[in-house]
């Protein structure tokens, strides 16, 4: 299957999601931290560790979809 500029197009706008959406979740996590929120450490663990894997994923997305665009 031959990707497409619409392709490209939707993977950038995913990895720009992931970014915005995973930038506001680490701002408010790191907020909650710091403001002496009482949780466990694996809650921390937990979602420093899906910061870091969705953060990769639309670096991923990212690099993906601008080579489809330069292709197209």
């Amino acid at each position: 299957m031959q990707l497409q500029r619409k392709h490209g197009i939707f993977l950038l706008g995913l990895a720009v999601w992931n970014f915005v959406t995973w930038g506001m979740f680490t701002k408010n996590l790191y907020a909650a931290h710091t403001s002496g929120e009482d949780r466990p450490a694996g809650y921390w663990i937990a979602h420093s560790a899906l910061i870091v894997v969705n953060l990769l994923l639309g670096g991923v997305f990212a690099a993906w979809g601008a080579k489809v665009l330069r292709r197209s």
